[in-house]
């Protein structure tokens, strides 16, 4: 996925969850975070920072923040990117898998499931794509913040399995040096746990590392997955 309007400037100040103030070209701006995480690891005063600039003249606020540069990873905070960056990688593979169809945002039971697919064996699928952007020295985890809505998808997928259906967590890494990823067992230890029992139960649970630039993401590769607590 690419961006247009891409710019580059240096992170002042958040002070609530949707907005960010950043100095572009020598000038204060107020800008829109597309990420509503606590993201406290990235953005840290000084940090350079890349935006994209809207050209709506109705839009309160003229840029988006969609990524921070982290020593020398680049890395994409873009909350709304992974879902289309899978959708992508997939329709891309469709014949490599067998896939016949493809959509987005499908609900079923009390969830609404950012994939839904369908295989040339008549095999359908869900799949829930979590964006991560928490690294610690090539280690990748999710989630940042306490997540309820996220242990429901899980728990959701696992009654997809039950109904027949194949499901995935799909973790999608919006960097691309990475060495493995595992749940936040400190931040969120109830999502780990609910993970742990949804693959006991059948769903997948797969990482994917990304290609990240300014203005692009998209998917590389697969990445290990270690549920163990002990890591």
């Amino acid at each position: 996925m690419k961006y247009p309007n891409v710019c580059k400037g240096k992170f002042i100040e958040r002070p609530n969850r949707f907005i960010a103030y950043v100095e572009i070209e020598g000038k204060r701006e107020v800008c829109h975070v597309k990420n509503t995480g606590r993201c406290k690891e990235l953005l840290i005063p000084g940090r350079e920072v890349y935006l994209t600039r809207s050209d709506n003249p109705a839009r309160k606020t003229a840029y988006d923040l969609i990524a921070v540069q982290k020593g020398e990873r680049l890395i994409n905070m873009d909350s709304q990117l992974p879902n289309a960056a899978a959708f992508e990688w997939l329709m891309s593979r469709k014949d490599e898998l067998g896939i016949v169809e493809l959509r987005r945002e499908v609900s079923h039971g009390s969830s609404r499931f950012d994939l839904w697919g369908i295989k040339e064996d008549g095999q359908e699928f869900f799949i829930e794509v979590k964006g991560v952007t928490l690294e610690d020295e090539g280690v990748v985890r999710f989630p940042d913040a306490p997540t309820e809505r996220g242990i429901k998808h899980v728990e959701e997928l696992a009654r997809c399995v039950g109904e027949g259906y194949k499901a995935t967590v799909l973790f999608v890494i919006q960097m691309e040096d990475v060495a493995w990823f595992g749940p936040n067992w400190v931040t969120h230890s109830a999502f780990g746990e609910a993970l742990i029992k949804a693959e006991k139960a059948g769903v997948m649970i797969k990482a994917v590392r990304c290609v990240v630039k300014p203005d692009e993401m998209y998917i590389l590769s697969g990445v290990e997955v270690k549920l163990d607590r002990a890591d």
